[in-house]
C-alpha cells in the first residue's frame, strides 16, 4: 500500500507546479532553528517539514509543530514500512523525514524547509536532487555557540557537552553545502537567505529569455553570497 502511495505521490510531480527543496543545515545551536521559524513567519510559499524524533521534547516545544515525537520503537516500525525518504541518528536519537508529507507541500506548489544535519541533506540530495538548495549555518564563534547553547536551557549540562564533542565534525561538512552563511546577525542571515531562495526561484523556474533585471539582480546577488565561501570561510572555518 504504502510503495504504491510513494510511486503515485512521485508520479504527480512532473503535472502540477512545484517549488524549492531548502535544507538548513548547521552545528547544534548555530541558529538554523530559529531562522527557520523566522523564515516561515508571514510566507505562506514556504512549509516545514516536520521531522520524526525520538527524542524527548523540550519544555517548549509542541508535539506536531516542531516535530512529531514519537518511542523508537514507533520509529522503527515507520523504517521498516519505507515511510521516511531519509532518517539518522543523531546524538542518540533518531530523525526522519516523511516522504509523502514532503511530497503533499511539494504537490501544492510550496517551497519545503528542511531543519536537518549533514547525514539527511546527503539523503535528500541524493533523493530529490533537482531543486535542492543546500544552506550550511555557521555560528560567529565557538565562544558565542557555548553561549547560544546554555541560554536557550532546554537541555541539560550533559546533553550540551555532547553536543559541543560533535561540534568540529559537523563542521567538517560545510564544503556539501552550495551557500554557507555565518550567523552574526539573525536579521541580517535571514535577509540573505531569502536572497538565495528567491534567486534559485528564478534560476529553476524562469528560462533564461524570459528573466527581468531584477530577477538577474537577484541572482547575482546570491552568487556574490555563494562565492564568499571560497574566501571568507575558510578563514571562518579554522579559527572555530
Amino acid at each position: 500500500m504504502l510503495r504504491s502511495l510513494k510511486n503515485l505521490v512521485w508520479k504527480n510531480m512532473g503535472t502540477k507546479k512545484q517549488g524549492l527543496f531548502i535544507i538548513l543545515s548547521s552545528p547544534s545551536g548555530a541558529g538554523k532553528t530559529t531562522l527557520s521559524k523566522k523564515l516561515l513567519k508571514n510566507n505562506k510559499n514556504i512549509e516545514l517539514s516536520i521531522s520524526y524524533t525520538t527524542r524527548k521534547k523540550r519544555p517548549l516545544e509542541k508535539n506536531n509543530k516542531d516535530y512529531n515525537f514519537v518511542s523508537e520503537e514507533e520509529f522503527e516500525k515507520l523504517k521498516k514500512k519505507k515511510y521516511f525518504i531519509e532518517w539518522a541518528k543523531v546524538f542518540n536519537n533518531y530523525y526522519g523525514t516523511s516522504l509523502i508529507k514532503v511530497k503533499k507541500i511539494n504537490n501544492k506548489g510550496k517551497d519545503v524547509l528542511f531543519d536537518i544535519d549533514w547525514q539527511g541533506s546527503r539523503k535528500i540530495k541524493k533523493k530529490l536532487g533537482k531543486n535542492v538548495v543546500s544552506i550550511f549555518i555557521l555560528p560567529p564563534s565557538k565562544k558565542e555557540l557555548i553561549k547560544r547553547l546554555k541560554k536557550r536551557a532546554q537541555d541539560p549540562d550533559h546533553i550540551v557537552k555532547h553536543r559541543l564533542s560533535f561540534y568540529k565534525m559537523e563542521l567538517s561538512h560545510w564544503k556539501e553545502y552550495k551557500y554557507v552563511l555565518i550567523n552574526k546577525n539573525l536579521n541580517d542571515t535571514v535577509k540573505k537567505i531569502k536572497v538565495i531562495i528567491e534567486a534559485e526561484r528564478y534560476k529553476n523556474f524562469i528560462p533564461v529569455k524570459n528573466l527581468t533585471k531584477q530577477n538577474t539582480k537577484t541572482i547575482y546577488e546570491a552568487e556574490r553570497i555563494a562565492l564568499k565561501k571560497k574566501n571568507l570561510i575558510l578563514k571562518k572555518i579554522r579559527s572555530l
